[in-house]
């Protein structure tokens, strides 16, 4: 490996590293904020939260590629130029093309990778992520006792403190309803104090009472008679101690099946052969369609003698005007049931039509995405060298910003035109692609005024040219005046 293209791929694999972890801390903050609602107060483990992060990096990677790349590639074009390096491998006859040349290599094998990860990683990673999202959204809050307040969220239990010790935990004037026989408040237990604990994995609470009495009604049937009475029994206790399963507190992961067939955990083979299907069984609906619009619906009527008489042509008109009232009556009974059937059929196949593009598209705009999150690490890097050679500005702020700004434009055309795609207002390919077409030619305009040396983006040559304006106007309204003199 030569000297130049060490110190060009040592320049870029650093900022690439730091930029891909921060890009990465960004999106993962955001993935945080969306679902910050459904993590707190669940009591999750730090090993389910964790893993949760770890599948989410992974779905995330595809898309954090591309902005790491167009980061990296501008920070170290732009160091070049600051440092005038890139300035010292022209003079010495080096192309633009020759510089880059590790960079594209690099470039090249990460949009390999992004692949790779877009079409086997994700859609595993998205499995799991979605299971335990969809997990952690049906499990019940943490439960917590507060005191004055009934706490019904227990089964067959509700339970209601008048005070809590923040230091030792002590529950004051406890009262606890059983419900476990669904008939009413027929039992009841007071208690002076006691401790009230739920266990660390919330599937078990554990009561401890002291100084305390069960209340309970006993019926021999549920029918209630307010006439008769019912006989009741009082226990007392001195300490009391039970332990209650709880349902739905626990973390209980759900049955990844449920999302087995989602659109963004699939293998580009398993989304062919998903949209093949749904694209044949469209066309059999048509075709059964199509058939039984071609259905001859004929009235039977009593066959006369000359029924079988051959004829040459059939007036239609001269039948109906032959017919009796009744009969004509009688047809247009019938041929309005048939229209109002034919209109029905067709607009329940156009609704199934609609459904099945509408389903194939999903399909079809995630087959696309791995390609296009794939094919803009390397168009990003098109974009990011040459524009880092023009600008000539290293560090962090100003590629940041400029970054930001290309990967901004494309995300919002992308979602644009993606939104489009799945409302059947473009076509898949159209939809997916259209923000890759609208930045090749950007690429393309970058490279050439990267290879001609423009000063494009080069603050200094604005301001040269403004101070020479400035100046020359100063010089004409200085000879205006000594003209007028």
């Amino acid at each position: 490996m030569k000297r130049l293209d060490r110190l060009v791929m040592t320049s870029f694999l650093g900022p690439m590293v730091m930029t891909f972890c921060i890009v990465m801390f960004i999106l993962l903050m955001q993935f945080l904020w969306k679902y910050i609602d459904d993590l707190v107060g669940k009591g999750l483990d730090a090993f389910t939260i964790l893993e949760l992060l770890l599948y989410t990096g992974a779905t995330l990677m595809p898309m954090a590629f591309p902005l790491a790349v167009l980061l990296a590639s501008l920070m170290t074009m732009g160091n070049l130029g600051e440092h005038n390096e890139l300035l010292a491998m022209k003079a010495a006859g080096i192309s633009l093309v020759r510089i880059m040349r590790p960079m594209i290599i690099i470039s090249v094998g990460i949009t390999i990778v992004a692949f790779l990860c877009a079409n086997y990683v994700v859609p595993a990673s998205a499995l799991k992520m979605d299971t335990l999202i969809y997990s952690v959204q049906e499990q019940k809050p943490e439960l917590v006792i507060r005191p004055g307040i009934f706490q019904n969220d227990i089964q067959d239990f509700s339970i209601r403190v008048a005070q809590r010790d923040g230091k030792t935990n002590l529950m004051q004037d406890i009262l606890i309803y059983d419900h476990s026989r669904n008939i009413g408040n027929v039992s009841v237990t007071c208690a002076d104090s006691g401790y009230i604990t739920i266990t660390n994995d919330q599937r078990y609470i554990v009561v401890e009472l002291f100084s305390g009495a069960t209340y309970e009604e006993t019926r021999s049937n549920d029918r209630m008679d307010a006439q008769e009475g019912y006989p009741a029994r009082r226990v007392t206790f001195q300490r009391q101690k039970f332990v209650k399963r709880l349902e739905g507190f626990g973390f209980e992961k759900k049955d990844e099946g449920l999302f087995s067939e989602s659109y963004n955990v699939l293998r580009l083979d398993q989304i062919w052969r998903f949209q093949d299907s749904l694209h044949q069984r469209n066309e059999e609906a048509e075709r059964e369609l199509f058939q039984r619009l071609k259905d001859v619906y004929v009235t039977p009527w009593r066959a006369n003698a000359d029924s079988g008489r051959k004829v040459d042509t059939i007036d239609g008109y001269a039948l109906y005007d032959a017919a009796t009232d009744e009969e004509k009556v009688r047809c247009l009974a019938v041929a309005v049931d048939r229209l109002r059937e034919t209109k029905s059929r067709v607009v329940s196949a156009g609704d199934d039509n609609y459904y099945y593009n509408k389903r194939r598209t999903r399909y079809m705009v995630e087959f696309h995405r791995k390609f296009t999150l794939s094919i803009a690490c390397l168009l990003f890097f098109l974009i990011g060298a040459p524009l880092g050679a023009i600008v000539r500005k290293g560090g962090l702020g100003f590629p940041m910003g400029i970054s930001v700004l290309f990967f901004v434009l494309y995300y919002v055309i992308s979602t644009t035109t993606e939104k489009f795609a799945k409302q059947l207002v473009w076509d898949d390919v159209t939809g997916m692609w259209f923000s890759t077409f609208v930045l090749v030619p950007m690429a393309v305009f970058l490279i050439f005024k990267a290879k001609n040396d423009s000063p494009l983006f080069r603050s200094e040559w604005y301001g040269a040219r403004i101070r020479r304006l400035g100046a020359a106007l100063r010089f004409k309204s200085k000879g205006n005046s000594d003209s007028r003199k």
